[in-house]
């Protein structure tokens, strides 16, 4: 089932979709890293958007 888009509230702001292709690629070209690399960083710390924007200040120090 899709995300309906007409609901805009609060609800997914905190977490990246790893299954809605234009949410991994607007969070990797935020945050300056590939669609493919964003994923792989949903996989491993999960998809709330603040802890992945960590782990990607701590691969770009790497």
């Amino acid at each position: 089932m899709a995300d309906d888009k007409r609901k805009r509230d609060f609800r997914d702001r905190n977490r990246v979709s790893a299954d809605e292709d234009y949410e991994v690629e607007y969070f990797a070209e935020q945050n300056g890293i590939t669609p493919d690399q964003a994923r792989q960083l949903i996989k491993t710390h999960g998809n709330d958007r603040a802890r992945l924007t960590e782990a990607v200040k701590t691969l770009r120090a790497s």
